[in-house]
């Protein structure tokens, strides 16, 4: 099935990080050393991930975030508007450095990453209430957690009372009140996020499956998503799993999930319905790890559009 977007006005809010990539065969125990086979420097951060993913396949996408007036903030800026993000609402920080990303990529795909958030935790809720008071509110407004807690929690508040679908990627993991999680329509987690909300872990597919649809009682809908075996997800009128196509070598598995959440919101803002953005999701995940970076892996329309697909 082909994929079909229409741009809609998506507005993300969150972080903007320089990523250095650093490869290793194994990463390192506490107290050991290794040496790197080679370090990347490439554009991150969960928010900007999330804008370039939407953007690439179709979305109408305004990004809100902060950088620092140094090199890495002003590569950041280039990038996302060579990708067609409207950054307007970028402030720059002479105060503050650009935050960064040190990602330690393992032969096997899998990363650590630690991050030093600098400017992003700039943002202020005036800022953001600036933005959402607009004369025109967006319809869609998708926010991670990479920003200070405080900043997600009035951005929700204020998207959902102007009328905007909310899309939470509780990443990382961040405790917030009950109240604004249950604005979330998706509230998006991984297995480890998830099992950090609710206190348990999930050890099958049915315990996701089983998570899901308990949560669906406290959120207007959520996704969790589970790498190689796909995603599962709850709304109030249903509830489904969407498996992963196999893949046959996984290159590096930094960003799939933004590139998930912002393919995503690209389907949500068209009027999808949920078990359909999933599956687009999962598609656009399982894409990018097959190729290096984050914003660099992320999939255009035409480079999914045999992958769509949808699973109860």
């Amino acid at each position: 099935m082909t994929v079909q977007v229409r741009p809609s006005p998506i507005l993300v809010i969150g972080s903007a990080n320089l990523d250095y990539l650093i490869r290793v065969d194994v990463g390192p125990r506490p107290g050991e050393t290794v040496l790197a086979r080679s370090m990347l420097k490439a554009p991150g951060g969960k928010g900007a991930n999330q804008a370039v993913a939407a953007a690439r396949l179709g979305g109408d996408v305004r990004f809100v975030g902060c950088v620092g007036d140094d090199n890495d903030g002003a590569l950041l800026m280039r990038e996302l508007r060579a990708e067609g993000v409207d950054i307007g609402d970028v402030e720059i920080f002479t105060s503050h450095h650009t935050g960064m990303a040190v990602v330690a990529v393992e032969r096997s795909g899998q990363n650590s990453i630690m991050v030093v958030p600098g400017a992003n935790f700039a943002l202020t809720e005036s800022r953001v209430a600036h933005v959402l008071g607009r004369a025109e509110p967006p319809s869609l407004v998708v926010l991670q957690a990479e920003i200070q807690a405080s900043i997600v929690t009035a951005a929700v508040e204020q998207a959902a009372s102007s009328g905007a679908r909310v899309v939470l990627n509780l990443a990382p993991f961040v405790a917030l009140p009950a109240r604004v999680t249950a604005l979330c329509d998706p509230l998006v987690m991984n297995e480890a996020e998830a099992e950090a909300l609710v206190g348990e872990s999930i050890a099958s597919l049915a315990d996701a499956r089983r998570i899901a649809r308990e949560l669906r009682r406290a959120v207007r809908s959520v996704v969790i998503t589970l790498g190689v075996q796909g995603a599962v997800w709850a709304d109030p009128d249903d509830d489904g799993v969407v498996p992963a196509e196999a893949v046959p070598h996984v290159v590096d598995t930094t960003g799939a999930g933004d590139a998930f959440v912002g393919a995503l919101a690209v389907r949500l803002a068209a009027g999808a319905e949920l078990r359909q953005a999933v599956g687009i999701g999962v598609a656009a995940g399982t894409f990018a790890v097959t190729r290096d970076g984050a914003q660099s892996s992320y999939a255009m329309a035409s480079d999914l559009e045999m992958n769509e697909h949808v699973a109860g």
